[in-house]
């Protein structure tokens, strides 16, 4: 397992659509998502799109049980999701504070679907079928918005809404949010 470099907002890598993952339950694939999960643990993330690493896969991980990033927010599921699709439950918009790794030290206010089933694939191929709701949600649509080379600045509404997290959320540890 290895710590890998995050992209940061500027990179052209990070504005590409990835490609489907063709091959499962392969040696290769299991070391990426365990140096996935390694960097996103490093960095206190709370998910981390392949991406954001520099590898052109449509591969996600997520989930946390407590992250000092977003000290509020309900535990995540851990979770590997590959090739993902998303289908918003309703019409309904919830606007909420979203940090990004590619992004550091930032803050915005982002709208996102309230509820949202998605479907996609695990390490070995197996179907994983879930909805999710509230920060769930937010963290799943942020991190596929990566898959098709979007950053959560390229959704916000209002750039008044959007400034450094040291400034926006002084009680927060600066050196978690980098």
């Amino acid at each position: 397992m290895a710590v890998r470099e995050i992209l940061k907002m500027g990179d052209p890598r990070l504005l590409r659509v990835a490609q489907a993952v063709q091959r499962f339950d392969t040696p290769e694939l299991h070391a990426l998502v365990a140096d996935m999960f390694e960097t996103m643990h490093a960095a206190n993330g709370a998910g981390l799109a392949a991406p954001q690493i520099g590898i052109d896969l449509q591969l996600v991980i997520f989930g946390f049980g407590r992250n000092e990033r977003y000290p509020e927010a309900p535990p995540v599921p851990e979770t590997v999701l590959i090739n993902p699709q998303i289908t918003p439950l309703g019409e309904e918009m919830e606007d909420g504070w979203e940090g990004c790794l590619s992004v550091p030290g930032l803050r915005g206010m982002v709208p996102r679907h309230a509820r949202i089933r998605y479907v996609g694939l695990d390490p070995r191929g197996q179907r994983i079928e879930r909805e999710a709701e509230g920060f769930h949600a937010r963290v799943v649509q942020h991190e596929c918005d990566h898959l098709v080379g979007k950053l959560y600045p390229m959704r916000m509404r209002d750039f008044a809404q959007f400034g450094y997290t040291s400034v926006l959320f002084p009680e927060l540890d600066p050196q978690a949010d980098d």
